[in-house]
């Protein structure tokens, strides 16, 4: 029979080989079964954060293959920053790939990275997450996917401790966060690179991905390599298991948090208030926890150490002293009994019943 443009799929089909079994079987672990008799005509949509990395595109072509057997659509999303020249090219040809996989639909989003600020790597990402967001709604995508490995997880740790950023560094980044998933954490990079080989994918290699000038980039060629021969192998894999083990034993202990904070807790005018003896009662490491989870829960932000210590000495050295600034514009005072955590400032406790 003569050949066509409409060769059969399973003739362009990729051979199966343990990178590209691996990366399917992450996407699967994450897509959860759809009834399509509980979903209606239109399947819920899986959005792949794209780039043209490896990661990334490895991700793309799993999920192009697991998520119409779970009833799922999968979509992809590439995000321009216009860092470099000729970013724009690289985005439309990690657009044209998704689209080759039979991803549907497939959006390219140039967005504008400001020079100033937070540093180019936090803005960057913040300026991503932005465009994703945004995708995300005008698509009503149910979840987006990111390519994140376990690689990315170790180096993630590091950078953690080495700005003292505490118990929270050493849990690394969740697999899920919101409407975020990240299915590949526990495969290595050179997975999904060999992966892209096997399947005869055109990888895009980022050259800030080798630039010195970034802390991941000397963490990642130089850090963990010498970790690696002075300590032995196994030093990233050591690390995301440690990241893993504790963000299990945080969400079991936040759990048991939440009960007892409601215990300890009472409405204010405009926040919460908190038994100052209560928490002095408490060993500090648990009366910090309470000050940090009462301001995340209350207000959606996170305090740094120097900040939950200010808080805590208006309780343990309280002399006084006026309220203490929190991020977004909140405030903890001292009013009598209680450390009041407001929006405005005001301290007033209301009653209710226990």
């Amino acid at each position: 029979m003569p050949s066509d443009d409409r060769t059969d799929a399973s003739e362009r089909r990729p051979r199966l080989t343990p990178p590209i079994a691996d990366a399917r079987r992450a996407v699967r672990a994450v897509l959860e079964p759809v009834d399509p008799d509980e979903t209606g005509a239109t399947p819920p949509l899986a959005l792949v954060a794209l780039s043209g990395g490896a990661d990334s595109l490895a991700l793309a072509a799993a999920t192009a293959f697991e998520a119409p057997r779970a009833g799922w659509r999968a979509g992809a999303v590439v995000v321009d920053h216009g860092l470099q020249a000729g970013s724009a090219a690289v985005a439309e040809r990690a657009a044209a790939q998704a689209r080759e996989l039979g991803l549907d639909p497939v959006l390219v989003r140039r967005v504008e990275v400001p020079a100033a600020g937070q540093g180019p790597e936090a803005s960057a990402r913040a300026a991503r997450y932005a465009a994703l967001d945004a995708v995300a709604a005008e698509t009503g995508a149910a979840i987006v996917l990111l390519g994140h490995t376990l690689d990315d997880q170790a180096e993630t740790v590091l950078l953690g401790l080495a700005r003292g950023a505490g118990g929270a560094s050493l849990m690394g980044m969740p697999q899920r966060a919101g409407r975020y998933v990240r299915p590949l954490l526990g495969l290595r990079r050179e997975t999904t690179r060999q992966a892209c080989l096997d399947a005869g994918l055109d990888v895009w290699d980022d050259p800030h991905n080798t630039d010195p000038g970034y802390a991941r980039v000397r963490v990642r060629e130089r850090v963990l390599p010498v970790l690696e021969a002075e300590l032995g192998p196994g030093i990233a894999e050591a690390l995301a298991r440690t990241a893993e083990q504790l963000r299990e034993d945080e969400a079991a202990f936040d759990e048991q948090l939440e009960e007892f904070i409601e215990e300890i807790c009472e409405p204010a005018e405009a926040g919460i208030a908190v038994s100052a003896a209560v928490l002095a009662a408490n060993p500090a490491a648990l009366r910090q926890r309470i000050i940090r989870h009462v301001v995340g829960s209350e207000f959606g932000v996170a305090l740094s150490r120097v900040q939950t210590l200010e808080v805590a000495r208006l309780v343990t050295d309280w002399h006084g002293q006026g309220p203490v600034a929190l991020p977004g514009g909140a405030v903890a005072t001292r009013a009598g009994a209680h450390v009041v955590f407001s929006a405005t400032g005001a301290t007033e406790i209301l009653p209710h019943d226990h």
